[in-house]
């Protein structure tokens, strides 16, 4: 005799544990990419940053 399981629903967390985790060395290329963009104009490396972040998390 074979026992029928019903699978549990993922949880939101579960769902986004499933995606590609981004790494820090993908944020600094883009960072860098962002900064080359600007004519290397420096002071807006935090800003580089979490848009570089922002943007790597959206395309994932």
């Amino acid at each position: 005799m074979t026992i029928a399981t019903k699978e549990k629903p993922r949880t939101a967390d579960e769902r986004s544990s499933k995606r590609k985790e981004i790494t820090q060395e993908q944020i600094a290329s883009r960072a860098y990419e962002l900064w080359l963009k600007r004519d290397c104009e420096h002071g807006f490396d935090v800003e580089d940053w979490l848009k570089a972040e922002e943007e790597l998390k959206q395309e994932s």
